[in-house]
């Protein structure tokens, strides 16, 4: 009888994370696999319950809809910031990838939209909002 991964088993997967455009925005089989519990709501669900039901070795394709990942691409989440609140030594550029901090004490990264004199324009979109994500997963092991 062969094992098939059901919700509550803590699972290894290797995986490959593809745009619509072909882009590979991460991948673990250059690494160690992932492991999780499916059901514990650590990753996004599409992507937890897509071991249900794979036995080790089986490998899948999904297409996680972008409402169902990151969400949208909201414009009000890309705000300006006066010049003065960001320390005078940090030289950004429009592309970097910054790390700030939230009034409830959390650490968020952002992307510098913009730059002039007065303001640094920050995209506080997930960078994979508004995309959908395709995952090539393989089981490799259901501890």
């Amino acid at each position: 009888m062969t094992t098939k991964a059901q919700a509550g088993d803590v699972v290894k997967v290797h995986y490959t994370g593809k745009l619509d455009d072909g882009t590979v925005f991460d991948s673990s089989v250059e690494r160690e696999p992932l492991q999780y519990k499916i059901g514990d709501g650590q990753l996004i669900p599409d992507f937890e319950n897509a071991a249900v039901g794979m036995e080790v070795n089986e490998t899948k394709t999904i297409t996680i809809p972008a409402e169902n990942a990151y969400g949208p691409r909201l414009d009000e989440r890309v705000i300006p910031v006066s010049r003065g609140q960001v320390p005078p030594d940090m030289e950004l550029k429009v592309g970097d990838t910054i790390e700030v901090g939230t009034r409830d004490g959390q650490r968020l990264l952002v992307k510098v939209a913009a730059l002039d004199d007065e303001n640094v324009t920050l995209d506080t979109n997930h960078a994979l909002a508004g995309e959908d994500l395709t995952f090539d997963i393989t089981l490799v092991e259901i501890a």
